[in-house]
């Protein structure tokens, strides 16, 4: 896969993880101060998985996302100064201001939302994948869910539902490794997730979350189907995020040792970075000059959304109700 990737390809796959990471290591610091409302879930560590899905989707396709949602966000390219204006609950934010980081969303984009309901992104992703087919639109709706969420009933019947209807949907599970704070190996019966969804009908294939090129693969083979009218697919994607579960989170249920091994054995970037390198994809002074950019945008990000008003008090009671 990667020898059909231009160089001009790569280096747009390594930006967007870059995005997300540094958006994601400043949001930690940020939220020290205070600042910032609401719970904060972070991504990093887990880039690889929303950017080898999102290259192969276009602003007519959608994805439904989790809690931990910024990643998504990014890698479909949502705007970084709406998004932290939107983390910040400031006006100008991709929804007012008013939804903050568990349910920043942009349907402009195809972002359907972060979502706070664990196992709530399986049923919306059927109702959008069945609006594509009905519309013949060709349009993929895609899933990002966890290990956690893989144990819903509400999972379990949006497989089921996309079998049947033969549905262009691709679900995607993010197995980090832990649902909240209980690991995956006592509260998920079957560890082969996939195989789970097999169960359902639909194909299903495990992948190194941290390998990009993997994801990019499997993400492509399953839209491709989507796209064509073969039906819904199913991915598990084996990553590990950095940060606890919530920004605050002391962690007790992991090592210290696993929690630096994420970095020195799991890091994605530093793993595309290494193969690109080594086969002569890039060079580093093209990489470093994408860190510089992407640290710069972040920064830019930060300073805007601090300076930016509150939403209106007129503007408390919209965006309440959806009218039709």
């Amino acid at each position: 896969m990667i020898e059909s990737m231009t160089p001009e390809r790569l280096l747009h796959a390594y930006r967007k993880m870059a995005e997300i990471r540094c958006f994601e290591e400043r949001l930690h610091k940020e939220n020290l101060s205070g600042d910032i409302p609401g719970f904060v879930h972070l991504y990093a560590g887990q880039e690889a998985n929303a950017v080898g899905m999102c290259m192969h989707l276009s602003d007519i396709d959608v994805i439904a996302s989790t809690h931990r949602g910024h990643g998504h966000c990014i890698a479909k390219g949502c705007d970084i100064l709406a998004m932290m204006k939107e983390i910040y609950g400031r006006a100008g934010g991709l929804c007012g201001g008013k939804g903050g980081s568990m349910h920043i969303a942009d349907l402009s984009k195809g972002m359907l939302g972060a979502n706070g309901i664990v196992g709530g992104g399986p049923p919306l992703v059927v109702g959008a994948a069945l609006t594509a087919k009905t519309l013949g639109s060709g349009g993929v709706a895609v899933c990002f869910t966890g290990d956690g969420a893989s144990n819903q009933g509400t999972t379990f019947e949006a497989l089921n539902m996309a079998v049947v209807l033969k549905l262009p949907a691709v679900f995607m599970f993010e197995n980090n490794g832990y649902g909240e704070f209980t690991s995956s190996s006592y509260a998920v019966g079957c560890t082969d997730i996939a195989a789970r969804a097999a169960a359902f009908g639909l194909p299903a294939v495990k992948v190194d979350g941290t390998d990009f090129f993997a994801v990019h693969a499997a993400a492509g083979e399953a839209v491709a189907r989507a796209r064509a009218g073969g039906g819904p697919s199913a991915i598990e994607a084996r990553a590990f995020r950095f940060f606890g579960h919530f920004e605050g989170d002391p962690q007790l249920y992991r090592s210290a040792q696993e929690l630096q091994e994420l970095r020195t054995k799991y890091d994605c970037l530093q793993i595309f970075r290494a193969r690109v390198l080594a086969e002569g994809r890039l060079d580093g002074a093209r990489l470093e000059a994408v860190d510089v950019e992407v640290a710069a945008l972040v920064d830019r990000a930060v300073e805007e959304a601090r300076k930016a008003p509150q939403p209106a008090p007129e503007h408390l009671l919209t965006d309440v109700y959806c009218s039709y």
